[in-house]
């Protein structure tokens, strides 16, 4: 869970990576099958890299028609008491538990016990009234705007060792003040909402999420060694440990505490986890209908579509429809993929942090063909550079400089040669002037950027794009004097976590302390904007008085926005 909030990317770019829609190599019949002995051996060889005695590895199993037709363990599922993998280990699943809390979900609306457009306070009277209508629709496509629960957990002094219950996440939910954006306005990936979705379960039904699933879903498909593990206590048989390398050929432990469930938690093999793909084309839980409420995509208020549906990603790759999801917690590396119009599906489940998920692209690309429609690439038109020469070079230069956005994403527009560039994460780009204020990408046309100045006298500029970064212009001279540096020391109070963080001077250095964590130097990335080592809270926006006193810090980072935490000392 942790390390999904790692991973800022588009799930779309993730899944292009990752899982691939895969084509059929032979034609199907609904019968047992088994693979051809040299068709195995080119699988096998994929993963020998982790096949030792003396190593975590994986389980692997293709999927076809009604069948597992393969399947097959990899290195160790414990290392300790030389446990070998196999089809019938359990693994934890991470964020591939989603798709069953949302499957949930649509079970119960097919029975008319909720409406996916209702709103969650008509289940969830806990959660506070901000001011906005936020409905269970929104929270399955991750377009709610309500803030992670383990980057909240993490700020407030929860470790990752820590054990982790559901009420302790439900608690730090009902005491939130703001959302990250108004929900339906962008995609962020929340798990907040997967255990509120867990808990609108619990309020439908009179059942837990495990309890729901076990009886609904799990026990009909014959997945008898699948649940949802809502209590860190109880004993699995067959049981994954996962791991992290330790230099050289070393591992060290990753353990979980986690006592919740529905966004992550679910536990299963190989085995199991075939049936539910099968499920997605030979509907045996539900009806066909179900299973193309849980894969409509996403939309936002904008209209525009998002490839994550309901608790899994839709897309298209090879010409073939793909549903897929993965997960990433602890050292657990977990991916499973179906294409329903071939009847095939293919999972990886990794007890190794640093696990080569690709490997499941290779090993699909075995089995496939592309049948996508060839398109010739655009013939790339010479860019007359001419036309990017500015002419009011006085004018221009006021948008030259250094920018930053709320959430700490820098920008940089520069004049050389006449001309003005952009460049941010190390892409330089040349912008052609449209208008006295607006440029455009010269590479990417439909990309603008809007200058404008505030009656302050700042200066802004503006993506103009859906979704698109407001970035504020700045100057910070790198030498501060000791004083200047004296008015960010003192303690910051978060009354929404009720956690406390201290920023002191050590010498030139200003340093973030806590109780629960060791002390962490502060970077000015700019005068109001600070940057951490931490990962939960890695960019702090400074907030300021009408004097330009210190009034306290939001922490904007990641899938944190507007978290505010005030100067108390």
């Amino acid at each position: 869970m942790y390390l999904n909030l790692l991973i800022n990317t588009t799930m779309k770019k993730l899944f292009s990576v990752i899982v691939p829609v895969f084509c059929m190599w032979m034609p199907f019949t609904i019968s047992a099958q088994s693979l051809p002995d040299s068709v195995a051996k080119k699988v096998d060889n994929l993963f020998a890299k982790w096949d030792k005695p003396n190593s975590p590895g994986c389980v692997i199993g293709i999927v076809r028609n009604d069948s597992l037709i393969y399947a097959k363990g990899y290195g160790q599922a414990n290392i300790e008491y030389n446990v070998p993998n196999s089809p019938e280990t359990i693994y934890h699943m991470a964020s591939v538990s989603k798709q069953f809390t949302a499957y949930a979900i649509v079970l119960l609306a097919r029975q008319g016990k909720l409406q996916l457009d209702d709103d969650i306070h008509k289940y969830l009277p806990w959660f506070p009234d901000l001011k906005e209508k936020i409905t269970i629709r929104h929270l399955l496509n991750h377009t709610s705007g309500i803030r992670d629960q383990w980057q909240l957990l993490a700020i407030s002094g929860t470790r990752i060792d820590d054990v982790i219950k559901q009420d302790h996440i439900v608690k730090a939910l009902s005491k939130q003040r703001a959302l990250n954006f108004k929900p339906g306005d962008q995609y962020s990936y929340s798990n907040s909402g997967y255990t509120m979705l867990a808990e609108i379960v619990k309020s439908v039904s009179g059942q837990t999420l495990r309890q729901f699933t076990d009886s609904a879903i799990f026990k009909p498909l014959g997945m008898n060694h699948t649940h949802f593990h809502d209590d860190y206590t109880e004993v699995v048989k067959n049981r994954s440990y996962s791991y992290y390398r330790k230099g050289g050929d070393g591992f060290t432990n990753s353990i979980l505490s986690y006592s919740n469930a529905g966004a992550t938690s679910l536990f299963t093999n190989v085995n199991d986890m075939a049936k539910w793909v099968m499920n997605f084309y030979l509907a045996k839980v539900g009806t066909q209908q179900d299973i193309e409420s849980l894969t409509q995509k996403g939309k936002l208020n904008n209209g525009k579509e998002s490839n994550y549906a309901l608790g899994i990603v839709v897309d298209t790759f090879k010409g073939w429809k793909l549903y897929a999801h993965n997960g990433a917690d602890a050292g657990y590396r977990t991916a499973v993929t179906t294409v329903p119009d071939l009847k095939m599906g293919f999972i990886v489940f990794s007890n190794l942090g640093d696990f080569d998920m690709g490997k499941l692209n290779e090993m699909a690309s075995l089995f496939v063909r592309d049948i996508s429609t060839k398109v010739d690439k655009p013939a790339v038109i010479a860019i007359d550079s001419s036309k990017a020469i500015l002419k009011d070079l006085v004018s221009a230069k006021k948008f030259s400089g250094d920018y930053i956005s709320d959430a700490g994403i820098p920008y940089n527009f520069s004049l050389r040669n006449h001309k003005l560039y952009g460049q941010q994460r190390g892409r330089n780009e040349l912008l052609i002037q449209v208008q006295k204020d607006t440029f455009q990408v010269a590479s990417a046309p439909n990309l603008k950027f809007l200058f404008s100045t505030t009656k302050s006298g700042d200066t802004l500029v503006k993506e103009c794009w859906p979704g698109g970064l407001e970035f504020k212009k700045y100057a910070l001279s790198p030498n501060l004097t000791d004083q200047q540096l004296k008015s960010y020391t003192g303690m910051y109070y978060s009354p929404e976590l009720d956690c406390k963080y201290g920023i002191v001077l050590q010498g030139k250095e200003l340093i973030l302390t806590n109780d629960k964590y060791e002390d962490k130097r502060i970077t000015l990335q700019a005068k109001d904007h600070l940057r951490t080592d931490f990962w939960w809270m890695a960019h702090l926006k400074v907030l300021r008085g009408t004097k330009g006193e210190i009034m306290g810090f939001e922490v904007n980072d990641g899938r944190i926005m507007h978290l505010r935490f005030n100067k108390i000392e």
